[in-house]
Order: structure tokens, then C-alpha cells, then sequence
């Protein structure tokens, strides 16, 4: 019964939508009308008939409800609660459902929230937002239905894959759809603009505050993933340049650009058409993440599923967007305006600058993970492209960011800002760079590693320079601008310094121990004293204990997942200001006297805290500019 419920619900959503859609559209003309109150009333009724259907989904693995397919293939009676629940958007069918619910939940947000003194583009804009509904959950009812029936009921269920079971990827995909779905909000207010003919100001200033927190939640989205990927997979790294990582990294390097670029036109009316250029791809590319990470075409510990038929269904709805939504854009940029001009070193000149750094980098990390797809396609066998590639391709970019980063705030907008005093400034800035330079090479950084360190202090020193200037500012939402821009910049730093500082690790030591046996890591010495089991609820595993000179110990894990038949790695982490000392437990081996031995993977990562100080600082960042957005609304102060 309750499967049978939870089915209605997600398709009287679906119908809903439709609703939503042409009612909104039939209320443009007369936003305060009749129509108009049926499309709100339809976005609010979606939103609680897919929330309820996700509770209701949420309740089936509760009950462990093996007669749905969904939940037989994806959780365990024996599984903890936490799990259960986490399930419930751990395979494919329950993540789409949790994109539905977040989509409409957009959609109603639009109806109430956006755009009071724009009801004309408001309404357009949750039209636009239920067609967005209607194909996903067109895609939800018809071809990912997580409340199908299982024929064949097992006992116990097939269990969720352990490498999930873990609480940050838990909490991970939750926050990273957040960002890929608010990015919605822009591309139905960019196509609603561009529909009613409005100028770049005001589409620019509509979709700045959605772009905003989706591009936070995916910085947190995406943090959350690195960190599980460095302390779960027992491969001691946090960033692989793996396909389905790029998936979320392209997206968010494009709401970074419109983010910035939002800021311009909403200021002089400068790249009116590049915002709304930006706010279409940017949920395009998003779309896009979604079918690489569901279609089957990439193999990968992240992604979902490998169903080429629901990959074509994702196709499918990434070309109605796309192309939709640029054609548009074809025919109506020219409603936009050309905006007040700007000087060539103007605020403005550096804000097209970054823009174009950010767009080149998505495109080339979109090239490399496309091109394997596209020449296997094509018949060539055996094509890969690697970290090599992206690194190589995609370092001078990022490093051409760091130097323009902290010159911007301090140029006038639309003036020519070049002057004695910005030269002064930056030649100060450069002695801060040269001493981290000094230190990367001190710690035995490569030649690269020591440029990247070098920019990072003049960013630095840049951005205190930034602070130092307008310590004295009073306005409110002023105080939270600022606030937003040096957390950014700065969170930017520390990862581009915590990158350094990782680069410098020494190589993974690789040694099999039996008990009361040593091996050295750096400057540490690791000692075997035991291994004894610790098994959980759902597992049974082995954990070695290492005694760790200069004190401490290590209590790396090998679990066995009865259930799902597969055995994982659990590291143990030892942290420093120094750095991590990263150690896993690998297979026994019994040697020829009849002793048994473990293999011992170990290394010592230098500084790696500044990677997560990096992250925490960029979300602060976002979530003050937020701040400052609201208030800016209020009246209280200048939105630039």
C-alpha cells in the first residue's frame, strides 16, 4: 500500500507540474490573475506530494520492504538505521527522486521568494521551473520508478554498497544536488528574461542570489566528496581528476563565473548576454553530471548506475535544455542591452578576465573527460586521459586566476584603475610571495609547486591589503560583501597552498608486518603490536594496532561485507599542523615458517588540513554573500 501511495504521489506530481507549467505560462500576461494563483498553488501541491513520497520511500527502508525492488537492492535487515535511511538516496532510482524533490522544492521557493516587484517574471519564471519538473519527473515515473514492485521478494536484501556506508557520502549527495539543482533557479529566471524581453540588470539581479547558494552548496557538496574519497578508499589522495569528480567540478566552475559575472551587469549593465549565457550552461552542465554519472558510460567507484536506456533519457533532457535554452538565446540576447562600457583596466576588465579563466578550465576538463567517451565511440579502444592531462592543462589557467584575484577589488568599476598607488600596492605584495615560494622549495616542492606557493602569498597578502582598506566600513550588508569576498579568495589560497604542501609527500610505503615488526613512514616509525576483530552490525573485520613513535597510535580496519560479498579498507589518520600520517590495513599472508603477516600501506601527507580550511573558508564566503544579497534587498546598502 504505502509503495502503491508513493507511486501516486510522484506521478499526481508530475501532473501537477504540468499544471504549474501552463497555467504559469497563460499568467504572464495577467501575473496577478487567476492563473497566476493556480500556478503557485500547483508548485506548493508538487512540493508536498514528492516530499511526502520520499518520506513514504524513507518508511519502506525502515520497514526494510524487500517486495520493493528498490529497497531489496539496496538495503539489508541487518544494516543500522542511519544506513537505511541513507539508502533511501543511495542507488539511482532514490537519488532521482531526491533531485525531483529538490527541484520542486525550487520551484515552489520561486513561487514565494523570488522576484515581489517582478510578478510578470516571476510567474514566467515558475512556468519555466515546471517544465523543468515535468521532464525530470516524466523521467522519475516512467523510467526510474523507486516504488516498483520486487516479484521475486528476497529475505534479507542485497545491502548498500559498503563504500556508501560511510556518513559524509551520507550527507554528501543530499548537498551536492542542492547545488546542481539550484542552479535550476537561474536557468528558468535567464530563460524567463530572455522570454519577456527584460534588460541584463534584471535578470542579472533575479538569478545572482540562487546562483549564490547553489554554487555554496556545491563547494560543500564537493568537499564532502574529497574527504570521503581520502579517508575511505585507502588510496591516500583527495583529488583524482576521476570523470565523475570533473562531472561536479564543471558546474561549479561555471556558477563561479556567473556568480562574478551576475555581479558586473547587475553594476553597469555589462555582459548582460554572457550572465544569461552562463546561467543556461551552468544547469546544462549540471544535467550533464547526471547523465555521466548514470548512464553507464564511465566506470567509477561515484557513479550510480549503468543503464544506457536511463543515460538516454538524461541525454535526451540535457538536449531539450540546452538546446532550448541557447536557441533561445540566439534569437532574444539582443533584448539584453550593451551595458555602460567599461576601460581596459577597469573592474569590469578583470571580472571578464576571471570569467573567461573559469570557462576556459570547465571547457578543458569537459574535453578531457569527454574524449574518451566520444573516440571510444567512434571505434578506438583503450583511450584514457589522465591526471597528467588535466593537470597540465588546467595549472597555468588556475595560476593566472591567482594573480588577477586580489587586483580586482581594488580597480573602480567601469574606469580606467591603473595608478601609481594599485603598482605601489602590488609591488609590496610580491616579497610575501617570494617567502612562500621559499618555504615550497625549503619543504622540497617541484619547480611547479613553488610557482603555485609563490602566487598564493601575493593573493595573500593582496587580500589583507583588501581587508586593511575597508576595516573601517559600517554598512551592514557592505561589512557581509567584504566578508564574503575575503573568505572566498582566501579559502582559494589555502587550497592552492594545501595543494603544494601535498605535492611535496613522499611516496606510499608499502611493507608486511607481522607482529612486533617495524617499518618507517618519514619521520615516524610504525609498530605491528596486534590485530584483533571488531566486527560492526552488518561486517566483520580485523584491526591492526600500531604504535606510533614519537608517541601515538594507528587502528587501521579491513571489513567484509557479507551482504554485498566485498571487503573495504577503513585508514586510520593521524593529524598534525604538520600533516596526516594515513595508514591501511590490507590482506593477511601467511609466510613460509606458518607466521601470519598484514600488508601495511602508509604515508605521510604534509598540511593536508589547509585542502578541508580551504573548503570551510569558500562556503563561509558564499554564505556571507548571501547574507549580503539579503540585506543589499533590504535597502541597507550597495549590491556591489
Amino acid at each position: 500500500m504505502i509503495s502503491e501511495l508513493g507511486h501516486f504521489l510522484i506521478t499526481l506530481g508530475l501532473t501537477l507540474s504540468v499544471l504549474q507549467l501552463v497555467s504559469g505560462w497563460l499568467a504572464a500576461g495577467n501575473p496577478t490573475g487567476m492563473a497566476a494563483a493556480i500556478a503557485r498553488r500547483s508548485s506548493y501541491s508538487a512540493l508536498a506530494g514528492v516530499a511526502v513520497a520520499f518520506v513514504l520511500l524513507i518508511t519502506l527502508f525502515l520497514q526494510s520492504d524487500f517486495s520493493v525492488a528498490y529497497v531489496a537492492n539496496h538495503s539489508h535487515v541487518d544494516k543500522p538505521l542511519f544506513y537505511k535511511i541513507a539508502a533511501t538516496w543511495g542507488g539511482h532510482e532514490g537519488s532521482m527522486l531526491l533531485w525531483c524533490l529538490l527541484l520542486v522544492g525550487v520551484g515552489a521557493a520561486l513561487s514565494r521568494f523570488a522576484l515581489k516587484d517582478d510578478p510578470a517574471l516571476r510567474i514566467r519564471a515558475v512556468s519555466i521551473q515546471g517544465g523543468l519538473q515535468l521532464l525530470f519527473l516524466g523521467f522519475l515515473v516512467f523510467a526510474s520508478n523507486p516504488f516498483m514492485r520486487e516479484l521475486d521478494v528476497p529475505v534479507s536484501g542485497a545491502g548498500l554498497n559498503p563504500i556508501l556506508q560511510d556518513p559524509a557520502l551520507a550527507i554528501h549527495p543530499p548537498t551536492l544536488y542542492i547545488g546542481y539543482v539550484g542552479l535550476s533557479a537561474a536557468f528558468s529566471l535567464a530563460v524567463a528574461g530572455l522570454i519577456e524581453g527584460r534588460g541584463g540588470r534584471a535578470i542579472a539581479a533575479a538569478l545572482r542570489p540562487w546562483a549564490l547558494v547553489a554554487w555554496t552548496a556545491l563547494t560543500a557538496g564537493i568537499s564532502l566528496g574529497a574527504w570521503w574519497a581520502y579517508y575511505e578508499l585507502g588510496w591516500g589522495g583527495w583529488w583524482f581528476w576521476d570523470p565523475v569528480e570533473n562531472a561536479s567540478f564543471m558546474p561549479w566552475l561555471i556558477a563561479a563565473a556567473l556568480i562574478h559575472s551576475a555581479i558586473a551587469t547587475e553594476k553597469s549593465g555589462n555582459f548582460a548576454g554572457w550572465t544569461a549565457f552562463l546561467a543556461i550552461i551552468a544547469f546544462s552542465m549540471s544535467t550533464l553530471g547526471a547523465f555521466l554519472v548514470r548512464s553507464g558510460v564511465l566506470t567509477s567507484v561515484h557513479a550510480f548506475a549503468l543503464d544506457p536506456e536511463r543515460g538516454l533519457w538524461i541525454l535526451a533532457i540535457m538536449t531539450i535544455l540546452a538546446g532550448g535554452g541557447l536557441s533561445l538565446f540566439a534569437f532574444r540576447s539582443q533584448l539584453l542591452g550593451q551595458g555602460d562600457g567599461f576601460a581596459l583596466t577597469s573592474r569590469e576588465a578583470f571580472i571578464g578576465a576571471n570569467n573567461l579563466l573559469l570557462t576556459v578550465v570547465a571547457g578543458t576538463v569537459l574535453i578531457g573527460t569527454l574524449y574518451p567517451l566520444l573516440a571510444t565511440a567512434l571505434g578506438a579502444t583503450g583511450i584514457s586521459v589522465g591526471a597528467a592531462y588535466f593537470n597540465l592543462a588546467a595549472t597555468p589557467l588556475l595560476a593566472a586566476l591567482l594573480i588577477l584575484l586580489p587586483l580586482a577589488p581594488f580597480l573602480p568599476w567601469k574606469k580606467n584603475g591603473l595608478n601609481r598607488s594599485l603598482a605601489l600596492r602590488a609591488s609590496v605584495w610580491i616579497l610575501p610571495g617570494v617567502v612562500a615560494g621559499v618555504w615550497a622549495g625549503w619543504i622540497g616542492g617541484s619547480p611547479v609547486a613553488i610557482a603555485a606557493a609563490a602566487l598564493a602569498g601575493w593573493t595573500l597578502a593582496g587580500l589583507a591589503a583588501d581587508l586593511w582598506q575597508h576595516r573601517t566600513v559600517a554598512l551592514a550588508s557592505a561589512k557581509a560583501g567584504l566578508a564574503a569576498r575575503i573568505l572566498a579568495h582566501a579559502g582559494v589560497v589555502a587550497i592552492a597552498l594545501g595543494a603544494v604542501a601535498d605535492s611535496t609527500g613522499e611516496p606510499e610505503t608499502v611493507a608486511t608486518l607481522a607482529t612486533g615488526e617495524r617499518m618507517n613512514v618519514g619521520e615516524y616509525q610504525l609498530e605491528l603490536t596486534g590485530v584483533r576483530r571488531a566486527d560492526g552490525a552488518n561486517y566483520l573485520a580485523d584491526e591492526a594496532r600500531l604504535d606510533v613513535e614519537p608517541g601515538g597510535e594507528l587502528r587501521p580496519q579491513r571489513r567484509f561485507y557479507a551482504a554485498a560479498d566485498t571487503t573495504t579498507r577503513e585508514v586510520s589518520i593521524r593529524s598534525g599542523l604538520d600533516g596526516d600520517l594515513y595508514v591501511s590495513l590490507g590482506e593477511p599472508r601467511a609466510r613460509d615458517d606458518g607466521e601470519i603477516a598484514y600488508e601495511i600501506r602508509a604515508s605521510f601527507n604534509p598540511m593536508v588540513w589547509l585542502l578541508g580550511l580551504g573548503a570551510f573558508l569558500i562556503v563561509l564566503g558564499g554564505l556571507a554573500a548571501s547574507v549580503s544579497r539579503a540585506l543589499d534587498q533590504t535597502g541597507r546598502g550597495d549590491p556591489s
